[in-house]
């Protein structure tokens, strides 16, 4: 059972790595909600699905402020951004494993551990958010169309998908 958990777990972890993304750097007022957002959701008693969309935007967005770091102080070498999306990813996953806050057989939702099926989700959705941001902001002549549109494009996304799950999940 336990080689099932960490291959489920590899799969997924492949899956979000391989999905290609440029450094789209995330303002520090978005990453503090999401931490936010992640510590209500905990001290609320949320479902782990949900408290995993706010971990799976918090890895992404840490991800994009280290590579636009490096980026700026013309640090490069191969694979970077999977590099460093490969380290917070596993920084956060491993010892939620280890832990056993991952892999419980009754945390289930779709075949998958609630709390990796909501680390990709947010991850994705994040990923999309900031694409979503800058795209409208390129159609813009490159500026925002009102003011904390970078903030709130993933915070209401994240907020949207956590609702869904929480319609999905909710007892």
């Amino acid at each position: 059972m336990k080689i099932r958990h960490i291959s489920s777990l590899a799969l997924c972890a492949v899956a979000v790595l391989l999905t290609p993304f440029k450094a789209l750097a995330m303002c520090p007022v978005c990453t503090v909600a999401i931490i936010g957002g992640l510590g209500l959701s905990r001290w609320l008693k949320v479902d782990d699905s949900i408290s995993g969309v706010w971990i799976g935007a918090l890895i992404v967005s840490s991800a994009y402020w280290t590579s636009n770091f490096l980026r700026r102080r013309k640090i490069a070498f191969f694979g970077r951004d999977f590099f460093i999306a490969l380290v917070y990813y596993a920084t956060v996953i491993i010892p939620l494993y280890y832990y056993e806050i991952i892999g419980h057989p009754l945390n289930r939702l779709w075949g998958l551990d609630k709390l990796i099926l909501g680390i990709i989700f947010g991850s994705l959705i994040f990923i999309l958010a900031a694409a979503l941001y800058q795209s409208l902001k390129k159609i813009n002549n490159g500026r925002a169309h009102f003011p904390f549109e970078k903030i709130m494009i993933p915070v209401v996304s994240l907020g949207i998908i956590s609702l869904i799950f929480y319609l999905i999940t909710r007892k």
